[in-house]
């Protein structure tokens, strides 16, 4: 059985152990490495895992996912390599740290140790996330067969190629805060014209999750599904014409444009 250690115990971090012990795999086989005392007892309480430093994780572990912080990441790589350097067997490096690449890791860490690169998004936090996976230039078919099927228990896993990987972010990584957005204006906006809080912000954010579902079932394109809903010369059509008048889509272009370059200058120098 595949033994896991996860570093970093943020969000991250817990939805990564809920969603691969809802998904089969014992809490014996997980380690979580958790700087904060309080916040680690609490996840070993919640889940009943074990909690312990990075040392003593990597040395009963197969994979290692490094769940922290970009800022993080260096801090935690000397310590990762002085570790691993020092066992015999394998152990496979997986991040979830948004803009660092897996060259990165692997110049930090011994010679030929594999790596591979996910982005994920937070609605994994509810077993409904998308993560990107990439394999560095040491990572076998059979490492990444693994991580994708530890990640398959929180939410649609997907390969790409890692020069991808800033625009993945752009728009499964960062999406969720566009959404949320969203919802957020059409319910203040909702409120502004007269509504009460709790009803604007039901029937934006039932409209959105219901919108959602006939896209993921409906075996439609998203334009045939707003052209179902727009009748010529309607209020919606109305609603649209205001958005393309505001140049909707140039801004979602230049906001997703705006990510990726973010996320590029966050590639740490070598």
């Amino acid at each position: 059985m595949t033994r896991i250690a996860v570093i970093g115990g943020g969000q991250m971090g817990e939805a990564l152990v809920a969603g691969m012990i809802n998904g089969g795999l014992p809490a014996r086989n997980i380690i979580v490495c958790e700087n904060n005392a309080e916040r680690a007892a609490e996840l070993s309480e919640r889940y009943d895992i074990l909690t312990t430093d990075i040392e003593d994780a990597v040395e009963s572990s197969d994979y290692v996912f490094v769940a922290v912080k970009p800022k993080d990441v260096k801090t935690v790589l000397a310590v990762l390599a002085d570790a691993t350097g020092a066992l015999e067997n394998e152990v496979v490096v997986v991040s979830i740290a948004a803009g660092i690449p897996t060259v990165y890791y692997e110049n930090q860490l011994s010679a030929g140790s594999p790596v591979i690169r996910v982005m994920p998004n937070t609605p994994m936090l509810v077993g409904e996330g998308v993560c990107a996976v990439s394999a560095g230039r040491y990572a076998r078919p059979e490492h990444v067969e693994q991580v994708c099927g530890l990640l398959g228990s929180v939410g649609t896993v997907l390969e790409v190629p890692e020069t991808d990987m800033d625009i993945v972010t752009a728009i499964s990584g960062s999406g969720p805060a566009y959404f949320f957005l969203m919802v957020e204006a059409m319910i203040d906006a909702g409120v502004a014209m007269g509504l009460t809080r709790p009803v604007a912000a039901e029937l934006a954010i039932g409209t959105i999750a219901g919108s959602a579902k006939m896209l993921q079932e409906s075996g439609k394109t998203p334009a045939q599904l707003r052209e179902a809903v727009t009748s010529p010369g309607g209020t919606t059509a109305a609603g649209l014409r205001a958005f393309e008048d505001g140049g909707f889509r140039s801004t979602i272009y230049e906001v997703l444009d705006a990510v990726a370059e973010k996320s590029k200058e966050m590639h740490p120098k070598m």
